[in-house]
């Protein structure tokens, strides 16, 4: 179905035609482009970081780091219940097992309830900062440091959160906040992890590109052109950012009124503008009607086929699932755009 008001749709006001022209007449068109390190440089400045690691997406980003930091078979990484199922994939193709803590009010994973479910096994915390909402990582990294724990943080909602954990994940995916069609980055201060990445990354050659391959790697890099949008996306972030924070506020103004709407706490940084509404099946089946595409939010991991759990008590997460979902959200929505949108939603629970 074709929608007037897409849910998202990527912003590419900058540079990228030039970049990526460039980089298809130089020739330069595979991972040995010099687009690819100007982007990782930039990136990882931008994030206050050293090193910069781009690979082919969010997921294999979350997979490098995990595979760098030794994580594996007969290990455990804490989860959150309420993510994208890529942040649990990404253990399991380590070998590893995900362990799940629910969500609290704010989406974001319980910090409360982090400790008990920490056992010998456990290797990393992983974090996701759900719709662009920051977790506490104050305490995150406290309870990291006293169990002697790494943190990978899921920042693929996130560009613009500044990272304080051992590595962190950005997906470039075409709906993020920014984009490079598909791709991901890893972003941290250990020059080690940053070429650990990078020899996994390239299918783990040898300096001499002998075709001696010592360990299990992976083809998980970023080509020239990829990395070219992703150069000019970074230049453009930090008013990308501002534009999403006006967006989230005529939103709050626009909806904080209406009975049978819960506005969700705030975010630090605009991916996704998410609520929960009464009768929400019947709300965006409405505005689907009226040409507005939603998205509903994130199923529980323990749900999931994959890791099902019968024994789970009620969860947060299942909850907030139920009647939780996302309005458009992109940097070029306008502000007659929304006004259009929350018109509906206004009408639909009679408040006109």
């Amino acid at each position: 179905m074709s929608y007037t008001y897409p849910v998202s749709m990527p912003w590419l006001k900058g540079r990228e035609l030039e970049y990526v022209t460039e980089a298809v007449s130089g020739g330069w068109i595979s991972s040995q482009g010099p687009y690819v390190r100007q982007f990782e440089e930039a990136f990882a400045a931008y994030n206050d970081m050293p090193h910069g690691v781009a690979c082919s997406s969010g997921t294999t980003a979350l997979t490098l780091a995990l595979r760098a930091l030794g994580v594996g078979p007969g290990d455990e990484v804490i989860v959150p219940e309420f993510t994208m199922i890529a942040t649990a994939w990404a253990v399991t193709y380590t070998g590893a097992t995900p362990v799940f803590v629910d969500c609290g009010d704010d989406l974001n994973i319980d910090v409360s309830r982090i400790e008990e479910k920490i056992t010998p096994r456990t290797k990393v915390i992983m974090p996701v900062h759900i719709y662009g909402r920051q977790c506490d990582m104050d305490a995150i990294m406290n309870l990291a440091y006293e169990y002697n724990l790494r943190v990978v943080e899921d920042s693929a909602e996130a560009h613009g959160v500044r990272p304080v954990g051992d590595i962190a994940c950005f997906s470039l995916f075409a709906n993020k906040i920014i984009t490079a069609g598909e791709g991901g980055v890893c972003v941290t201060r250990d020059a080690h992890l940053a070429e650990q990445m990078a020899h996994l990354r390239a299918m783990a050659f040898t300096k001499d590109h002998s075709f001696l391959h010592k360990k299990l790697a992976y083809n998980y890099r970023m080509t020239n052109m990829q990395a070219a949008v992703a150069l000019a996306q970074t230049e453009q972030l930090d008013t990308i950012l501002a534009t999403r924070r006006d967006i989230e506020k005529r939103y709050d103004e626009a909806l904080r009124d209406v009975p049978g709407i819960t506005l969700m706490p705030a975010r630090d940084v605009l991916w996704m503008y998410d609520l929960r509404a009464e009768r929400s099946e019947e709300l965006r089946a409405y505005l689907a009607d009226q040409g507005v595409e939603t998205r509903v939010f994130f199923k529980p991991m323990s749900r999931q086929p994959g890791y099902y759990d019968a024994n789970w008590p009620s969860l947060n997460a299942s909850r907030f699932s139920e009647d939780g979902f996302y309005l458009p959200t992109h940097t070029g929505l306008t502000a007659q755009d929304q006004e259009f949108i929350t018109d509906r939603v206004r009408a639909f629970y009679g408040v006109l």
